[in-house]
């Protein structure tokens, strides 16, 4: 088992996690699994390195192998750190969700822009905190230049694509009541689901471009003419739009192109703790390749 508080591995520059239905990614090349242990612990699953084209790519899945891991336990700090100790700048986040509206079905596909947190608050959501406080902007949640290109990438390839698209994500694991999702329609919300955060949160702490793709598998329970959603409802949706997930996250990965991005400097000005504090700061682990970053920065 690797250690990932050792010399970091630029291993992969582009992330992608899988959430249900989604728990391997096909093409890829020269493949390898590298298991790691982070400050928060264990990921979800054994990281899957190789290529698609020239780009070298690490796969994730969110709830691990044969689907074990309930939303509110997903390790997202150490899915997180994972992947940006492994050198990732860009991370493909793949989920089902609910649709919240008529014209958005089944079967389609949302790029999102924005996010409301209905959590309980109890998901661990910074890789700060413990005598060192951070504050990032999170206006725009997912990063604008990996969107565009994800979106021109899912027109290509699937035939009913909503971009933008707003994502409540609630607790779970069960789904909503009939009038919790009234509730979020009214609230103008798009979609319905569990799992991105506070994964979008960490990911612009960990100064990661970040992205999703929202795979719609039901209209939760609020349409009329719509059986409420169900488990295995959603794994049989979800089983056919896999092929298209995958073609879109390899055509992204074909016309994305590598560079600089505002997500890379997050950090810059987030720190309001003294710097001459900073060393010392944080009896629990902060993560040492983030710590470097805030020290250079304060």
């Amino acid at each position: 088992m690797r250690n990932a508080e050792s010399t970091t591995l630029h291993s992969a520059d582009i992330g992608i996690i899988g959430g249900s239905g989604l728990y391997e990614f096909e093409g890829l090349k020269d493949v390898q699994k590298v298991t790691l242990n982070t400050p928060y612990g264990a990921p979800s699953d054994p990281l899957v390195l190789g290529k698609l084209g020239d780009r070298s790519v690490a796969f994730l899945a969110r709830h691990g192998a044969g689907h074990r891991i309930a939303p509110s336990d997903i390790p997202a700090r150490a899915n997180l750190y994972a992947l940006k100790y492994l050198g990732v700048q860009e991370v493909i986040s793949v989920g089902a969700v609910g649709s919240l509206r008529g014209d958005i079905a089944p079967g389609d596909i949302v790029i999102l822009d924005q996010l409301i947190d209905h959590t309980r608050g109890t998901r661990p959501a910074s890789f700060f905190g413990d005598g060192l406080v951070a504050h990032v902007s999170l206006a725009d949640p997912y990063c604008g230049r990996v969107r565009s290109t994800l979106g021109r990438a899912a027109a290509r390839e699937h035939p009913a694509v909503h971009e933008p698209g707003t994502y409540c994500c609630i607790e779970g694991p069960q789904f909503s009541t009939r009038a919790e999702s009234e509730l979020y329609r009214s609230w103008g919300m798009d979609v319905i689901g569990m799992t991105a955060l506070p994964e979008a949160r960490l990911a612009r702490e960990a100064e990661l471009c970040y992205a999703g793709l929202a795979l719609v598998t039901d209209y939760d329970c609020w349409h009329p003419g719509h059986d409420a959603v169900d488990a295995r409802s959603v794994a049989e949706v979800m089983a056919s739009n896999v092929d298209a997930a995958q073609r879109i996250v390899r055509r992204y990965v074909e016309q994305s192109q590598p560079g600089p991005c505002p997500c890379h400097r997050a950090l810059d000005n987030a720190l309001l703790t003294d710097s001459q504090l900073v060393s010392g700061a944080a009896g629990e682990p902060v993560p040492s390749l983030l710590l470097e970053r805030v020290t250079r920065v304060a």
